[in-house]
């Protein structure tokens, strides 16, 4: 692809070259008072985007890393996982690999873990911890957290929340929602290179995390709250992403986390919007996946006639120049999967879209 603005995978999604090229500034010893300095320019964005006046953990790793430090980290006792998507089930099932007493409750792919399932399962037995996605990737849907998080805390579960594809497109409030655990990757709504993940402790947490036996070692949020108040890391960092991310976060500071709220609801309205008008034109039943009151700001799952395969739109849109993502999961074939986040603005989009609905015209023949 050429151009920016070509690129509308649900992650990684397209970076900027401002900030492909903030990468090619030389190396620095990382425990030292240059790396301090660009690690507290790091702060300095991350802190508004998660809306939290406490510190950011960076981790040179995929999301799923900070996915497990969640679980490791968690006091001791069973786990309730809360499942409607193909990440939701990782998430349960990293639990249950360290070794956690782990129920899950949903399995609806359809829409978000009803409340009423949550509060009766926390009513029947006390868990250590919840785990709730927040934007599901793998279906565009989109759970209530301040709802959620207000049942657990109820019942004294801290909340350990995957905002993987949320943060920084649709709203997270960390310190108003009092959220206990929240992270992020950098390739999805941040749209920076992967290899970095994000996440912020509450104080409450980390209290749990100091009880907790099996931390290990690398996801050890104990040590990564003692690190990240010298501004530094407990381990070597990826030192050219966190240039990268200091530019990108300078870049969000200009924009305002509002406007880019308003920008990412916007694209996905459109997109929404186009899926009816599909829909329309066609004759043929195209729907978003996911529920009306429960879809994600950042990336649309579009379900298809039981005459079109995922696959075959995809490889369709890229012939027209445009990348867009197949279904995931259990929902390859009867899904496709636009992701409208990141630096994406709805000029760009309407381009892609236009060119996806060329495809299906044309695979409708």
């Amino acid at each position: 692809m050429s151009d920016f603005g070509t690129f509308f995978l649900p992650g990684p999604t397209e970076v900027r070259r401002e900030v492909l090229e903030a990468m090619l500034a030389p190396m620095l010893p990382h425990r030292g008072a240059a790396f301090e300095a660009l690690f507290a320019r790091l702060q300095q964005g991350l802190r508004p985007i998660f809306r939290s006046a406490r510190p950011v953990y960076v981790s040179s790793s995929s999301a799923t890393g900070l996915m497990e430090a969640a679980i490791r980290c968690a006091a001791p006792g069973p786990i309730l996982s809360l499942v409607n998507g193909a990440f939701s089930e990782r998430f349960a099932n990293i639990a249950v690999a360290c070794g956690r007493d782990t129920h899950v409750i949903g399995g609806d792919w359809h829409q978000p873990v009803p409340l009423e399932a949550v509060e009766r399962a926390l009513r029947d037995r006390h868990y250590a911890a919840l785990t709730v996605v927040h934007s599901e990737t793998s279906t565009g849907t989109l759970t209530s957290l301040p709802a959620v998080t207000a049942l657990a805390h109820q019942h004294d579960t801290a909340v350990l929340v995957d905002s993987v594809t949320g943060l920084g497109g649709v709203p997270v409030e960390t310190d108003a929602w009092e959220l206990d655990f929240v992270f992020t990757g950098s390739q999805k709504a941040l749209a920076l290179p992967p290899g970095l993940a994000f996440g912020v402790a509450s104080t409450r947490f980390l209290e749990q995390a100091a009880t907790a036996t099996a931390r290990g070692l690398y996801f050890d949020l104990v040590e990564y709250e003692e690190f990240v108040h010298k501004n530094q890391t407990p381990s070597t960092p990826a030192i050219s992403l966190l240039y990268a991310t200091a530019v990108q976060g300078e870049h969000i500071a200009r924009e305002t986390i509002d406007a880019r709220w308003a920008r990412h609801a916007a694209m996905a309205e459109m997109t929404h919007d186009w899926v009816r008008q599909l829909r329309e034109d066609t004759g043929a039943p195209f729907c978003v996946y996911a529920p009306e009151h429960a879809r994600s700001g950042t990336v649309t799952a579009v379900a298809l006639p039981d005459a079109l395969k995922g696959d075959d739109v995809v490889k369709g849109v890229a012939k027209r120049g445009f990348v867009i993502g197949g279904g995931y999961g259990k929902l390859k074939r009867s899904t496709f999967r636009i992701g409208h986040m990141g630096d994406h603005t709805p000029d760009r989009l309407a381009r892609c879209l236009e060119a996806t609905a060329d495809t299906i015209r044309e695979l409708l023949k």
